[in-house]
C-alpha cells in the first residue's frame, strides 16, 4: 500500500470534482481580484522611472527628471543614486532608502502618489502608484476557464537544487535559485516544470503553454503553491493567472524558462484580460 501511495505521489493524480472544491476556487478568485484591485494593488502602477547616477529630481514641474502626475506639491525632490544605494532628499532631510530586492522597500507617499525604490540586476528605478489611476477606474474584472479538476494534479518535488537562468520583458536575465522539479500527468501527457524559489515553502511556477497569445496571456502565465510535508506539491492549474504585466506596462515581469514551455493545452485558470 505505502508503495502505491509514493508511485501517486511521484507521479501525480488527477483529483475527484466536488462542490466545496469549486467553492473553494471561486472564493480564491474573489481574493485574487480583491488584491489586484486594492489600494496599492497592480492596477495603481502608473510609472516606472529608471534612475541615472547622481541626483534624480522629482516632482509635477515638467523641467524634473521624474514628473508626477497632478497631486501634492514636492520643493526639490530628489532621489540620489550612488553606488547602488538610493538615497532620499526632500523637505531639508535625507534618508537612504530600502530597495523592493530587500522584501521590504520603503515607500514615499504623497497623497494618493506611492513611490519605491526598485532593482532589476544592475538598474535602479522608481516604481510610481497612484490610488487614482486609470487602469483602475477603468478595469473590466478577470474571466476564466470552466474550473476543471483535471487540471489539479498532487505529485512531489523531485530535489535538484540549482539556479536556473530567467528572462525579464527588460531582456535582463537573472540566475535563480530553484529547489528541483515536478513531474505529472495531464491528458496521459507526461511533463515537467521547474519552479523558482520566492519564500520559504512556496513554489513559484512561471510556465506557458499552447493557449498562450490565444485564450490566455502571450508571454505566459504564474501559478504558486506551497511546498508540503515530505515534498509534497498540490499543483492546480485552475489558480493560474496573469503576471501584473498583463494589467499595467510598468511591470518588469519574467518570462517562462525554455524547460516550462509546455506542448499541451493547459484550459484552466485565467483567461486573457480584456477579452471579454
Amino acid at each position: 500500500m505505502r508503495l502505491c501511495v509514493a508511485l501517486v505521489l511521484m507521479c501525480g493524480v488527477l483529483w475527484p470534482a466536488s462542490d466545496a472544491y469549486r467553492a473553494q476556487i471561486e472564493e480564491w478568485r474573489r481574493q485574487r481580484e480583491a488584491a489586484l484591485t486594492a489600494d496599492g494593488g497592480w492596477l495603481t502602477v502608473t510609472g516606472l522611472f529608471w534612475l541615472h547616477e547622481g541626483a534624480n529630481s522629482f516632482g509635477t514641474a515638467a523641467s524634473n527628471d521624474i514628473v508626477l502626475p497632478s497631486g501634492p506639491a514636492v520643493k526639490d525632490g530628489v532621489f540620489d543614486l550612488e553606488n547602488g544605494k538610493v538615497a532620499l532628499r526632500m523637505d531639508g532631510q535625507t534618508r537612504e532608502l530600502q530597495l523592493d530586492s530587500s522584501g521590504k522597500p520603503d515607500a514615499i507617499t504623497l497623497g494618493s502618489l506611492t513611490l519605491f525604490a526598485i532593482q532589476r540586476s544592475g538598474k535602479y528605478g522608481i516604481r510610481l502608484k497612484d490610488n487614482n489611476s486609470r487602469l483602475r477606474k477603468e478595469f473590466t474584472g478577470l474571466h476564466y476557464f470552466p474550473v476543471n479538476e483535471e487540471y489539479r494534479v498532487r505529485t512531489r518535488l523531485v530535489r535538484d537544487a540549482k539556479k536556473i537562468p530567467i528572462l525579464n520583458i527588460l531582456g535582463q536575465v537573472e540566475d535563480t535559485p530553484s529547489p528541483g522539479y515536478v513531474e505529472f500527468e495531464i491528458h496521459g501527457q507526461k511533463l515537467r516544470l521547474t519552479p523558482v524559489e520566492e519564500a520559504p515553502n512556496e513554489l513559484f511556477f512561471i510556465f506557458r503553454d499552447l493557449t498562450a497569445g490565444k485564450e490566455t496571456y502571450g508571454s505566459g502565465r504564474f501559478l504558486t503553491t506551497a511546498l508540503g510535508k515530505d515534498g509534497e506539491v498540490d499543483l492546480d492549474f485552475n489558480k493560474a493567472y496573469n503576471p501584473p504585466c498583463a494589467f499595467t506596462p510598468y511591470a518588469t515581469c519574467p518570462l517562462p524558462p525554455k524547460e516550462n514551455r509546455l506542448a499541451l493545452m493547459i484550459e484552466a485558470g485565467e483567461l486573457k484580460y480584456g477579452s471579454h
